[in-house]
């Protein structure tokens, strides 16, 4: 079999049977589609004959070219997940991903922004906007419900019960888990909600300008600029305020467990990463607070 063709079951696979997200689809075409274009390169076509020699060369490119070890380690699992694919349906006898371990990578903190400085974005959003109220509750969820940006992209009118104060989120791999809205976040949404009449509880929460769906690429593009006018932390994604607000939310004591299910997280290994941020956070105010430190 030709590797492209692989690569297009593989994507088919995803998609229609494992159902992935779009956005994740999309970054697997893409890795996917550097993958065979590298095999093209160099003549190795058939999937047979693409040994873990070949594969460990194309990782080796990939480091020589100064990519990220994370980004050299999310390509490695597409490429095993292409080809464990492929062994499970008899394709290739042996898997020649199978035996290829991770890069090391340094485990880097993720950026953190204070909660005063998130408060102060509503501030720089009723200066430069119009009206600021599609600014706020895009800040108002990622934060206050720690959303990932396709969480809040995918949301619709239906997903929100403002009367039990609880948001339906779809989070990855189509899983569904409900989050507790604050009272501030239903201000904030109440707010937004009066603005734009509803005429159907299946239309996207958030709409563009022109009435679409809200996408990432804009959510990113407004999180970024005002995110840019109250810190300097080197990140200004829509991931920081998620980041910020785990952080924020083991900083006053929430159970970990609890913390755990608000973001939607497989493993507990994933959210304990936020612990060692809080710890970190509490070792910076220790020194610069305690006169023996």
């Amino acid at each position: 079999m030709n590797i492209k063709e692989l690569s297009s079951n593989y994507i088919d696979h995803i998609e229609n049977i494992k159902r992935y997200s779009p956005y994740t689809v999309k970054s697997y075409k893409t890795d996917l589609n550097q993958f065979t274009d590298f095999c093209s390169t160099k003549k190795k076509t058939d999937v047979n004959k693409i040994s873990e020699k070949f594969i460990k060369s194309y990782l080796m490119k990939l480091s020589e070219e100064n990519l990220a070890t994370r980004s050299i380690a999310r390509k490695l699992a597409v490429i095993r997940g292409l080809f464990n694919l492929a062994f499970k349906d008899e394709v290739i006898k042996t898997n020649p991903a199978a035996l290829i371990k991770n890069p090391k990578s340094i485990k880097k903190l993720p950026d953190i922004a204070s909660a005063r400085e998130i408060m102060e974005t509503f501030r720089e959003a009723d200066k430069f906007e119009e009206d600021a109220a599609q600014v706020k509750v895009i800040f108002e969820l990622l934060y206050g419900s720690a959303l990932r940006v396709s969480e809040l992209c995918n949301l619709n009118i239906a997903d929100i019960d403002l009367e039990r104060k609880t948001l339906r989120v779809t989070g990855k791999g189509n899983k569904i888990r409900i989050v507790p809205i604050g009272e501030k976040s239903i201000e904030t949404l109440s707010n937004y909600l009066s603005k734009f009449p509803i005429k159907s509880l299946n239309e996207p929460l958030i709409e563009t300008k022109k009435g679409g769906r809200i996408y990432p690429r804009l959510v990113h593009r407004i999180v970024n600029k005002y995110l840019a006018l109250v810190t300097d932390i080197k990140k200004k994604s829509p991931h920081v305020l998620r980041h910020s607000a785990a952080t924020h939310m083991l900083d006053n004591g929430a159970d970990i467990l609890a913390v755990k299910e608000i973001l939607g997280h497989e493993n507990l290994s994933t959210t304990q990463i936020y612990t060692h941020v809080s710890i970190e956070r509490l070792k910076s105010t220790y020194k610069k607070s305690h006169p023996k430190s």
